[in-house]
């Protein structure tokens, strides 16, 4: 799968990603880049997010890598558990970045209609980087959520909710993770062929 084949697609989380959060400035630097538009992003509704999500993955028929922060990775997971077989084949992997526990004590009320998060492996492959240090998810409960969703795992070292308020504004280390979710798609493909 060459780079300028491959659709990037950003999937902001809650409040969605400002111009100063890393998200925006992949966006800017990969070509080939989209962004999932919520209409809501104070008040989401998981079943107005995964619509939306799967608009998008639907209008364009490149293979597509996600890129998810936050709320979008587990808006990722609940559309991975039902999307329709041909979008779902769409989707060639996903960099799944600081998870947000919907489960955890003192979840947000506004995130609170995004649990259960969904426990079945995602059907294409998947990176999930968390935090040892994130208020949003500790890091077990981010190894967990790999587990479930078959993703390989790396969590960083005090290195907050990963955005702009732990300052992570280009967050240049991340491409590591997304070049490293494109080895493990392209050799996946190897496997196929």
């Amino acid at each position: 799968m060459s780079n300028e084949h491959i659709r990037y697609l950003i999937v902001p989380g809650w409040q969605g990603s400002p111009a100063g959060h890393w998200q925006s400035h992949w966006q800017r630097s990969l070509a080939g880049s989209a962004r999932v538009e919520q209409a809501d992003w104070l008040a989401p509704r998981r079943e107005d997010w995964v619509a939306e999500l799967q608009r998008c993955i639907a209008a364009d028929p490149r293979p597509t890598l996600l890129i998810a922060h936050s709320l979008g990775c587990i808006t990722v997971a609940h559309w991975a558990a039902q999307a329709p077989a041909a979008l779902l084949q769409r989707v060639r992997g996903a960099l799944l970045v600081a998870p947000a526990d919907v489960e955890r004590d003192n979840c947000p009320a506004a995130l609170r209609n995004f649990a259960a998060i969904p426990r079945r492996p995602l059907p294409f492959a998947s990176l999930l980087v968390g935090s040892d240090s994130d208020a949003a998810a500790s890091a077990a409960r981010a190894l967990e959520m790999a587990a479930h969703w078959g993703s390989e795992a790396h969590v960083l070292a005090g290195v907050g909710h990963i955005n702009v308020a732990s300052g992570h504004r280009r967050w240049e280390q991340g491409f590591e993770y997304l070049y490293r979710l494109q080895g493990m798609v392209a050799a996946r493909d190897r496997l196929r062929a």
